[in-house]
Formats: C-alpha cells, sequence, structure tokens
C-alpha cells in the first residue's frame, strides 16, 4: 500500500469526521480516490505530494479514452480537487495539482418523465392485501405526491406525517421543508399504518415510518428494486429510476399551472435555475400536444 492509499483514508476521515459528509458521498470519493491512486501508481507516483497537474491531465485522458461519460470524469476531478485542496491546507502539500483541471462540458439531459396515465398505472400496481401491499403503494403514493428524493422518503420517521392535516415533514441534508401531499397518499399511508407497519415491525422502539420485511428501515437498494418491479408490472417501457416519480411530480405539477417558486420549494432546490427545466419539459410536451392535436397546425 502506497502512501497515498494512507493519504486517500486520512481525507475519507476527515470527510466523515469534521464535514459530517454522507455514506454515499464518503463511498464516491473513496471510489474516485482509488481509482486515480490505481494510475498513479502504476506510473510509479506513490506520495501524493508528488503527484503534478501534468501526471493528472494524462490520467483525465486515460478516463476519457476508456469512455468514461463527461459526469464521471467531473465528478472524479472534483473529488481530486478537494483532496489535494485538504493536503495543502493542512500543510502537508506544497500544491494543488488539480486545482486548473478542467471539467469536461456536459450536455444537459432533459430528464425522463412518465406521463399522467403511466404514473397512474404504476400506482395502481401494488393493489393486494398483504402488509407489503400496503407499504409499498404508500410509499409510492407518497413519493409521487411530494416529489422527495429517495432517501428522503425512507430517512422518515412516524413522527414527520401529519395525517390530519395532509403534510409530511421532509428532512433535507441542508434545511427541513414542509410538503402537502393529497387523499390518495393520505388513504394508502392509513392503510399502511392501520394494516402494515405494526406487523412487520419487531421492535417497538423503531421510529422509520417505513420497513423492509426484516422490520428495519427500508434500504435505496430495496426501493429501487421495487420500484423496477412494479414499473415492469405496469408494463412500462421507460428505464425508470426512484428518481422517475419526482420529476414526473414536478413536470406535471408545472404542466397544471403551478408556478416555479412553489415546485422549488417543493423539491427543496436551494437554485431555482434547477427547477426550470422542469417548465422546459412542461413547454416541450405542450408543444407535442399541440402539433399532435390542432387542426391548423
Amino acid at each position: 500500500m502506497g502512501k497515498i492509499d494512507e493519504q486517500i483514508l486520512e481525507f475519507i476521515k476527515y470527510l466523515h469526521n469534521v464535514k459530517k459528509a454522507s455514506e454515499n458521498t464518503q463511498l464516491s470519493y473513496k471510489r474516485d480516490l482509488r481509482k486515480m491512486s490505481d494510475y498513479l501508481q502504476a506510473h510509479g507516483v506513490t506520495d501524493g505530494s508528488e503527484v503534478t497537474e501534468i501526471t493528472l491531465s494524462s490520467y483525465i485522458l486515460d478516463l476519457e479514452n476508456k469512455n468514461f461519460t463527461a459526469a464521471t470524469v467531473s465528478r472524479n476531478i472534483a473529488s481530486m480537487k478537494a483532496f489535494f485542496h485538504y493536503f495543502v491546507k493542512e500543510g502537508q502539500f506544497t500544491q494543488n495539482p488539480a486545482e486548473n483541471l478542467k471539467a469536461p462540458k456536459i450536455e444537459k439531459k432533459l430528464p425522463s418523465i412518465l406521463s399522467t396515465a403511466e404514473v397512474v398505472r404504476l400506482l395502481e400496481q401494488p393493489s393486494g392485501d398483504a402488509p407489503k401491499d400496503y407499504r409499498d403503494k404508500a410509499m409510492l403514493e407518497l413519493l409521487y405526491a411530494t416529489g422527495m428524493r429517495v432517501t428522503e422518503l425512507i430517512s422518515l420517521r412516524t413522527t414527520d406525517v401529519n395525517l390530519a392535516m395532509g403534510y409530511v415533514e421532509c428532512h433535507d441534508a441542508s434545511k427541513d421543508r414542509i410538503i402537502p401531499f393529497g387523499n390518495e397518499a393520505k388513504t394508502a399511508l392509513l392503510n399502511y399504518l392501520a394494516h402494515s407497519r405494526d406487523v412487520m415491525v419487531d421492535n417497538k422502539e423503531e421510529t422509520a415510518l417505513f420497513v423492509n420485511c426484516s422490520g428495519v428501515p427500508m434500504s435505496r437498494q430495496g426501493f429501487w428494486k421495487l420500484i423496477k418491479y412494479y414499473a415492469k408490472k405496469a408494463g412500462i417501457e421507460a428505464d425508470i429510476t426512484p428518481h422517475t416519480l419526482r420529476h414526473s411530480f414536478a413536470a406535471h405539477l408545472m404542466e397544471n399551472g403551478a408556478d416555479l417558486r412553489s415546485v422549488q420549494e417543493m423539491l427543496g432546490h436551494s437554485d431555482i435555475s434547477t427547477t426550470q427545466i422542469y417548465a422546459n419539459i412542461s413547454r416541450n410536451h405542450l408543444k407535442e400536444v399541440y402539433e399532435r392535436a390542432h387542426p391548423r397546425h
């Protein structure tokens, strides 16, 4: 193990202890930096303080030649910048060789969204009366009703839901927000809490709202599998991800006249330009509908 591997571990420890970075963020940095370390050590560089801008530029070129996407290359550059910046700040390195690296331009793809009919088909799939069916129905309905991120959904506690008032308190990394939900989600949640959760939870101290069949909090992977399963069952051809319902929620709100600021608030976007993309989708969709349906097009 070269010195650079020890330096990576020190940086990850800093992310964990000082920056309080999420598990996913730490894993992402570790994966990117280990890939860099493998390349550097294969080229005789074993200490981070010996790395030069030329070496890193060669590494970036190597990633591009291996057909990594622009987004992946950009993320690797960001990871390297943060890594070297930390050691310069700590006084262990004299310079940041990643400082001048330029991230490749990423084409902003419009997120894929489902039609309203597809969403309805998807939400109708969990229709049995087994505890798992009630739970799955409640999770899908609440996700589409609020546009939450999946991590936020699976992090909900039972105390975060106000059924009487019809809102959920969502815990974002930067700030909490209140999101309303409608009757369909309310009914699904009531059914889940009445018929499922207590059956699935062994430990009465468990505070997670959504649990798996072992009675512990549902994982991202568990929910990913669940949504893929129901999409297939609903005959949805699109490559659906847990984020698809969030995108669809936002686009459908915009299509039906919601204002940009309100959608920004519900999604928890700090920058309104991130939310603007849904207005563009909405315009594109309306244009398609017009072209298909208007008699004098």
